[in-house]
């Protein structure tokens, strides 16, 4: 399949961070918000999980959320996750099938991280699962201006303005 036969067969929608995304999971458990740290408000499910899409013309913002994500490679080409740790400290990582290659299938972004995602090869995609525990909720989700993060971590700006929305 390609990424237009994958967006239409598994119903996804625009996300607000870039690329297709739709929940394909949200367990029944809830914890209370008060078995939860501070910077996570409200009762949260035990865990969600989407499907998401990117092409090579549509990257995922910076952004972050409270909790650990793991990201879960399924098809298409390689993709770069792109880190700033809250220390400022900046890293990446390649998902996908190319082993031999460096890349892995999985991989956890950090909780409190501002990480943005894209298509390595031109004109592709890469399909991915994404899983959050506790469950996500947008009241956990950050998505900074280029201003707003350049500010932050001015040591970071080129990869910041290529990889902000504004």
């Amino acid at each position: 399949m390609d990424a237009k036969e994958i967006i239409v067969f598994f119903g996804l929608k625009s996300h607000p961070e870039g690329g297709y995304f739709k929940e394909i999971y949200r367990s029944s458990g809830i914890i209370p918000n008060d078995h939860l740290p501070e910077f996570i408000k409200g009762d949260r499910n035990y865990c969600t999980s989407i499907h998401f899409l990117l092409t090579s013309d549509k990257f995922s913002a910076f952004h972050k959320i409270n909790q650990d994500e793991t990201w879960h490679f399924y098809s298409g080409t390689t993709l770069k996750i792109h880190m700033i740790s809250p220390k400022g400290e900046y890293s990446f990582v390649f998902i996908g099938t190319n082993y031999s290659e460096g890349e892995i299938p999985q991989f956890t972004v950090p909780a409190h991280y501002f990480f943005a995602a894209e298509v390595i090869e031109k004109d592709s995609f890469s399909f991915v699962g994404c899983t959050v525990s506790p469950g996500f909720d947008f009241r956990d989700f950050t998505l900074p201006s280029c201003k707003e993060l350049s500010k932050e971590f001015p040591e970071h700006k080129s990869k910041i303005e290529r990889l902000t929305h504004h």
